[in-house]
């Protein structure tokens, strides 16, 4: 017999989904402000928004797998 599917992982991957939704729409909102400052610090801030949004996923994947935000503490 096979476990009953967890109910974290599909309200986890709502959550992914409105995590880039929510991302997208406030790095999107930038744009006008960002589209003035150089093209060098738009590189920057677009590399930077880019790859800062996955920081909370880890978190996130874990409670998605064990039911828990944080690593149990070693003895």
């Amino acid at each position: 017999m096979t476990p009953a599917p967890s109910w974290r992982k599909p309200v986890g991957a709502f959550a992914i989904i409105a995590l880039i939704l929510v991302w997208c729409v406030g790095v999107a909102s930038l744009s006008a402000t960002v589209g003035q400052w150089p093209v060098l610090v738009q590189l920057v801030f677009y590399v930077f928004t880019g790859i800062v949004w996955i920081l909370p996923l880890k978190p996130l994947l874990r409670w998605m797998e064990t039911g828990r935000w944080r690593l149990p503490k070693a003895d």
